[in-house]
């Protein structure tokens, strides 16, 4: 079926998340809702006409003809489209010509291009990074090199950080720089898995690469960031030379087929240094930060796109008798359900990311520390809760379908083989959520239970008209609160022996949460959110128990126990 932009949900829900307090604020006092609705409206009509793509982009993969990558078909005119209408540098610096939109603007445009075509999505998202590192920690002269030529599209970014031996474990890489006289170093060693590592599309692809220098201490305190460009431009961003760099192959995936995925080969390629020398991880913290709030929003694009599809066959598909009579399966009571399932995730997904995005803006465009503490709360749960969301949904989007959901021709399988890997890259879901409950943690869970006594606060204002799921939810969040307090008071490894039940149950939360306000906004929307908060909310009781049980029943469990 054709995808749909959900430009009335977006704008509902950048209302319950509290945009305005973003475009109150100077530096964003220019996103009025005209124009938010103006930008939006016009996306989904380009996300709209991307849509085919998806599916030939999976019947059609990328390839590496003879050392050339070639795309799939459309892909070439579907990122001219993107590149042509300023989408790649929505949110990067009108000093380079972006747009300087919000986060919570480009996130909202970045989730219908996902939903419309998540393999090609991943190149513009790729290079957004890219920008926001450059903006962040690069010399002034590569800033007036790279930034345009970025931020209008002509060029592609990559970022490139994982090894044979090194992914989750980084510091482990061997790449190696070596200067070369000149403030220029020579990069090498091999990368795998870069998304978008080439195409045939751009005028040049450039390639920040972790490296480490002839003097670097182990580990990741001494990785450097570099440069390294496809092809080599001069003093006015006119490409020249090839630089010793290939791609050796294309991954062979699961899914995202029309994705290139690049083993990357670096002989003495020249590279310039980004930030200080043996910094590059806090340089690529700031791409990676980025990426993962927009990979949990890919998640939820993916989720979107299988709902709207398995919706549509519901409503059409004819089988049996319900209580409704011969009707379509969707009057089915455990379709329903399904169906009832993936909308109330799709919407808490999404209105987790967009609360990180507003906390993003707002740290921005404030300065407050409070808000940057609530964004980096946030980060973790919206990546791995988002790609969760996605893979969840888009199982439930296959059943629905049933048999048919398992012949490739429906498209149904699509969803699910390319949301697969979303809860894998940028930080595995299980690192997201060590990262909660230890680096995020670091303030003795300050953050977290000012974010707990907002939603408290928010349940009580709704007891008048919702005194049933407002209870549940003002509840949950103070079984969460309690939870936080055991949690802080653990030693670090039996905090992440509970971190990956904790985050769902932050996530289950929040959701809780974030339904309930719409059902205040929007009577229409309340009986979904009497669904999540009766039905999917108390999931958190038992997530939670889990937090309390440590380390010592893990590990009780040794190998040969396993192998018994």
């Amino acid at each position: 079926m054709p995808y749909r932009a959900p430009i009335a949900d977006f704008r509902f829900l950048l209302d319950v998340v509290g945009f305005a307090q973003v475009a109150a604020t100077d530096r964003f006092a220019e996103a009025s809702p005209d124009t938010v609705e103006a930008i939006l409206a016009e996306a989904g009509k380009l996300c709209e006409g991307l849509a085919p793509l998806n599916r030939a982009g999976d019947k059609h993969p990328a390839r590496l003809e003879n050392g050339v990558v070639r795309t799939s078909p459309g892909f070439a005119e579907g990122y001219r489209a993107i590149a042509d209408g300023g989408w790649v540098g929505m949110a990067a610096s009108p000093e380079f010509g972006g747009m300087g939109l919000p986060i919570s603007v480009a996130t909202c445009v970045n989730d219908m291009m996902g939903s419309a075509c998540l393999a090609l999505q991943l190149n513009p998202l790729m290079t957004q990074g890219q920008i926001e590192a450059l903006e962040h920690h690069a010399s002034d002269t590569l800033k007036a090199l790279y930034i345009p030529k970025l931020v209008s599209g002509e060029w592609c970014g990559t970022m490139n950080l994982t090894e044979p031996q090194a992914g989750s474990d980084v510091g482990a890489l061997r790449s190696k720089a070596e200067p070369l006289g000149d403030g220029t170093y020579a990069i090498t060693g091999q990368k795998i898995f870069i998304t978008w590592g080439d195409n045939d599309f751009s005028a040049n692809v450039c390639h920040l690469v972790l490296a480490r220098l002839p003097d670097a201490a182990p580990g990741t305190k001494g990785i450097s960031l570099f440069m390294v460009p496809k092809l080599i431009p001069d003093e006015n961003g006119v490409p020249g030379r090839r630089n010793s760099l290939k791609v050796v192959s294309l991954e062979h995936k699961l899914g995202l087929h029309g994705s290139p995925t690049a083993v990357m080969q670096y002989d003495g390629a020249q590279g310039w240094l980004v930030g200080e020398p043996h910094k590059g991880m806090a340089a690529m913290f700031t791409m990676m930060n980025n990426a993962r709030l927009g990979v949990g929003m890919q998640g939820v694009a993916v989720a979107e796109a299988a709902f709207q599809q398995a919706l549509a066959f519901a409503m059409e598909r004819k089988q049996g008798t319900t209580p409704l009579g011969a009707g379509a399966i969707i009057d089915h009571a455990d379709v329903r359900r399904m169906l009832a399932q993936m909308k109330a995730e799709v919407f808490a997904a999404r209105a987790i990311g967009l609360a990180c995005a507003v906390a993003i803006d707002m740290g921005r465009a404030t300065g407050s520390p409070e808000w940057q503490a609530r964004a980096a709360l946030l980060t973790p749960i919206a990546k791995a809760y988002g790609t969760d969301v996605g893979n969840e949904v888009a199982h439930l989007g296959v059943q629905v379908h049933g048999g048919m959901g398992f012949i490739e021709e429906t498209g149904a399988a699509q969803f699910a083989r390319d949301v697969r890997v979303t809860p894998i890259y940028e930080g595995t879901n299980g690192i997201q959520a060590m990262d909660l409950v230890a680096r995020k943690m670091m303030d003795k869970g300050e953050a977290a239970y000012r974010l707990i006594d907002e939603v408290q606060a928010d349940a009580e204002a709704a007891r008048a008209a919702h005194p049933d799921p407002a209870g549940a939810v003002w509840t949950a969040a103070e079984t969460l609160r309690e939870a936080t307090e055991n949690l802080v008071a653990q030693g670090l490894n039996d905090r992440f022996a509970g971190a990956v039940p904790y985050l769902r149950a932050f996530a289950r939360v929040l959701g809780g949460h974030f339904h309930l306000k719409a059902a205040l906004a929007d009577p229409a929307r309340e009986p979904l959110a009497r669904f999540m908060v009766k039905r999917m909310l108390p999931e958190h009781a038992p997530l939670l128990a889990q937090v309390r049980e440590g380390a010592a029943g893990v590990y009780a469990l040794t190998p040969e126990a396993l192998l018994a």
